[in-house]
């Protein structure tokens, strides 16, 4: 019987006194004494130039990386407890520049998580029955058998957005 949490929309996200540091010849402190909530149903921006550690804090949420000091909890539980795999598909990624897989169309990119998860039947993703089309911006029933280089940029962008929401991911990251 598997005892790993299943993630659930109910709860929310925490830092608490969260340090990280790049253990390299220079050993970079990036993060220092973070402490915030990210209640559920939030919207929270995180601004910053670059190297700010913007990206940092969102691979510490999905267990990527590990803190240096203090805890992240995930819905009430930290994340070294989580299984990873459960704890980072319940985590929809709309990755910078798409993060598209090349060999996959667009529908098989849309239904990549909802395939691992073994959803039955696929034919009722949103994006499969057109449903998600117009919040995205996508006309599916041209571009379903596309590979991500027949697209332009911003239809790669609205492809990696769809995928995201596909699973209906209670939390949902833009990194």
């Amino acid at each position: 019987m598997n005892t790993k949490p299943v993630l659930s929309a109910r709860k929310n996200i925490e830092f608490r006194d969260v340090s990280f540091h790049i253990n390299d010849i220079l050993d970079r402190l990036v993060l220092s004494g973070i402490t915030l909530e990210i209640p559920q149903g939030e919207t929270l921006v995180l601004l910053g130039r670059s190297g700010s550690g913007k990206t940092t804090l969102l691979k510490l949420i999905n267990g990527m990386l590990l803190p240096a000091k203090g805890e992240i909890l995930v819905q009430g539980i930290s994340t070294l407890d989580w299984d990873p795999i459960r704890l980072r598909r319940g985590i929809g990624y709309v990755i910078q520049d798409a993060g598209l897989f090349p060999h996959f169309t667009v529908a098989e990119n849309v239904a990549l998580v909802p395939s691992l998860e073994k959803w039955e039947p696929l034919a009722a993703l949103p994006f499969e029955s057109g449903n998600s089309s117009p919040w995205v911006g996508l006309d599916h029933q041209n571009l379903r058998t596309a590979t991500p280089r027949q697209l332009s940029g911003g239809q790669r962008q609205r492809v990696g957005v769809a995928r995201a929401l596909a699973a209906d991911p209670p939390i949902l990251p833009d990194g």
